[in-house]
């Protein structure tokens, strides 16, 4: 299942993860998962503007934005990114599937 995240979040999850790999502090594997959650952040927006009309539907029916595509994340990939003291708790909550 996707994670339908909007701009902003989608900007706040590649600004933490981009920290996260600047400190030097997270494992080299995990390094290479939070690697690939930019890379899926990116094909995010390359697979909407090639393929617009499914996440159109999907946000029709909704009744969400825009600006909001699916982020595709493994579970290593996002428990990688819950491994991230930087992810700010609105994000941390919406990926853990807590309710906010």
């Amino acid at each position: 299942m996707p994670y339908w995240l909007a701009a902003p979040a989608r900007a706040a999850l590649a600004a933490a993860v981009r920290v996260g790999l600047a400190a030097d502090e997270v494992h080299p594997v995990a390094a290479i998962h939070l690697a690939d959650v930019l890379t899926e952040l990116h094909v995010a927006m390359a697979r909407d503007a090639v393929w617009p009309d499914p996440a159109a539907r999907v946000r029709r029916v909704a009744g969400w934005d825009d600006d909001v595509l699916p982020v595709r994340l493994s579970a290593i990939e996002l428990d990688s990114v819950l491994a991230l003291p930087e992810l700010p708790e609105a994000l941390r909550s919406v990926l853990a599937g807590v309710p906010r």
